[in-house]
């Protein structure tokens, strides 16, 4: 009876140690590296460059895409999903598409575009 306790013991141990080192050599290849650099004149403050693109205003952006929906709800929230997704929305209330590939081909299961 103790033989049987202290395999089971010891199982369970070498599997919890085993998942442990799983889990560390999964995260530690996920890391990202971000590199950023800044540009500057030494007589001119205004030129400096930021190191990363700045996120659009996605509330916005949608806001005009929908304008003249007919079904403004359902128009924005799909917007807002694949503007969160692109960091991106096409001009006007509809077309454009060239502007935003990755917004032009999001699709739904049906194979329709997903985003308005």
């Amino acid at each position: 009876m103790a033989t049987n306790i202290s395999i089971l013991l010891f199982n369970s141990i070498f599997v919890l140690i085993i998942s442990l080192a799983v889990v560390h050599h999964a995260e530690s290849h996920d890391q990202m590296v971000i590199t950023t650099t800044v540009l500057s004149s030494t007589s001119d403050e205004s030129n400096l460059q930021s190191p990363l693109p700045q996120k659009i205003d996605c509330d916005g952006a949608c806001d005009a895409r929908c304008e003249k929906s007919s079904r403004p709800r359902l128009c924005k929230r799909a917007c807002g999903t694949c503007c969160a997704r692109c960091d991106c929305v096409p001009p006007g209330t509809s077309g454009n598409y060239d502007a935003c590939p990755c917004y032009a081909n999001m699709t739904t299961h049906g194979g329709r575009h997903k985003c308005p």
